[in-house]
């Protein structure tokens, strides 16, 4: 592909495969980017433009190539007649190993995000990729339950996630045991929760017996 059939999103891809490879000891940042434009025959002038907030662009840029793949990997109906904790494992494990050529990068760019300035740009890449985990598994809610869903997966995903780059048991075996029992977690919290609710009365119930069983007034 010459330099004039690229469109803006091939130069971001190019600039993306090959940054990549230098994100290892450069981390994040403009010397990787130029090293990587030198690579593509792309000039610096252009790779910037591609990336106009630097080293946050590249990281968002890579999260959200990662999570479409996700979405084209996983095929909703292959998960019909599963429950929801296999199917959300399937998920996040898909998730982790589509990152497996990179941990060095996404460990890079968790160092990047854990800056307070950048922790922005850590929630929306986190929020982006639960998202896209429950929607490649085919989840329609748009009720409350949306946000607590998301919520909860976060917790997981990211507990998982910094498990798994400190990993080094054979096939990262070890991370889906671990992914299994933090996804058994909240199942058992979903479960208590339930329990509770048919034990204890609605909050506005109890709004009302506290107020029904307060002291009469005299005088």
């Amino acid at each position: 592909m010459t330099r004039q059939d690229r469109t803006p999103d091939d130069t971001r891809e190019a600039l993306i495969d090959a940054v990549l490879s230098h994100v290892p000891f450069d981390g994040w940042s403009d010397k990787a980017l130029l090293a990587a434009a030198a690579d593509c025959a792309i000039s610096p002038t252009a790779a910037r433009r591609a990336f106009p907030r630097g080293a946050a662009s590249q990281i968002a840029y890579h999260a959200a190539r990662a999570d479409r793949r996700l979405e084209q990997d996983l095929d909703a109906e292959a998960f019909k007649g599963l429950g929801v904790r296999q199917r959300i494992a399937a998920a996040v494990k898909r998730r982790l190993e589509l990152e497996e050529p990179h941990r060095e990068a996404v460990r890079a760019a968790l160092a990047y995000g854990a800056l307070p300035l950048n922790a922005g740009l850590s929630l929306s890449c986190l929020y982006h990729s639960v998202d896209s985990m429950w929607f490649a598994i085919g989840d329609k809610s748009t009720d409350f339950n949306f946000y607590t869903k998301r919520a909860l997966l976060a917790g997981v995903y990211g507990a998982t996630l910094l498990y798994w780059l400190d990993d080094n048991s054979e096939n990262r075996e070890d991370s889906w045991a671990f992914l299994d029992r933090r996804l058994e977690d909240v199942m058992r919290i979903g479960r208590l929760k339930g329990k509770l609710q048919r034990i204890f009365p609605s909050p506005g119930m109890i709004a009302r017996l506290i107020k029904g069983s307060r002291r009469p007034r005299f005088g």
